[in-house]
């Protein structure tokens, strides 16, 4: 049986496909001590910039996250939270980690602006996330 090409892309696209999540439910599977992966993937100087960082991020650039799957390996079937300044650079993170084998993968919806919107707390240091990261 041979596949239509529009099937087969809508069954990549399905592929690459991700959940959102709103900082209210991020916040409060953080507090209730879930093991969920933040990866911000915004550049250094954002992450510690004027919209801060969530904790226990690790920051991995968009544009590193291809070189560096290697060290994310062990978070294949975790879950994962991507986040950036809006959405558009954690989405485009998520649909790269679906296609390279993460099941586990979210967007923060409206990335920190919304985090901070809500009046979260952030950290501004130039730590690079958890120990070990």
């Amino acid at each position: 049986m041979k596949l239509a090409p529009s099937l087969l892309r809508l069954i990549e696209r399905l592929r690459g496909s991700f959940a959102w999540i709103e900082a209210p439910e991020l916040k409060r599977r953080l507090d209730h001590g879930e093991a969920v992966t933040i990866l911000d993937v915004r550049g250094p100087d954002e992450f510690t910039g004027p919209l801060g960082h969530i904790a226990t991020a690790r920051n991995i650039p968009v544009a590193e996250l291809a070189g560096r799957l290697a060290e994310l390996a062990e978070l294949e079937g975790e879950p994962i939270v991507l986040v950036c300044r809006t959405d558009k650079r954690s989405a485009t993170a998520a649909r790269n980690l679906r296609a390279a084998g993460f099941a586990r993968v979210s967007v923060l919806r409206r990335g920190m602006e919304q985090w901070n919107e809500t009046g979260y707390a952030v950290d501004r240091s130039g730590s690079l996330g958890p120990p070990g990261a």
